[in-house]
């Protein structure tokens, strides 16, 4: 089942690809990822009501980059520890070392 972007979600959040391109069970992840950093509050609840709070909880452990208050939102939101998200991990693994 495509989700149909056109309708549930603003241009302005997929801005840079083709809408008939998307498929929402595989780039969920995609998905996912723009309505969270880009998207406004129904956005939010369009995606949950979308893919569910299970799969929503899925999906989101798996983005690779959230910046840090949608990060702190989605874990206190759908209480996951910031540990278990991969975006969390990522970071602590690739920090950079200070230019003194």
């Amino acid at each position: 089942m495509q989700l149909d972007v056109k309708n549930s979600f603003p241009k302005s959040l997929f801005w840079d690809v083709n809408f008939e391109d998307i498929d929402s069970q595989i780039h969920s992840l995609f998905i996912a990822e723009r309505v969270l950093t880009r998207g406004s509050l129904e956005d939010f609840r369009a995606l949950k009501n979308y893919y569910g709070i299970e799969k929503l909880k899925s999906i989101i452990v798996e983005i690779k980059n959230l910046d840090e208050r949608t990060l702190s939102f989605c874990s206190v939101y759908f209480s996951i520890p910031k540990t278990k998200f991969r975006c969390y991990n990522f970071k602590q693994s690739n920090q950079t070392h200070s230019n003194y």
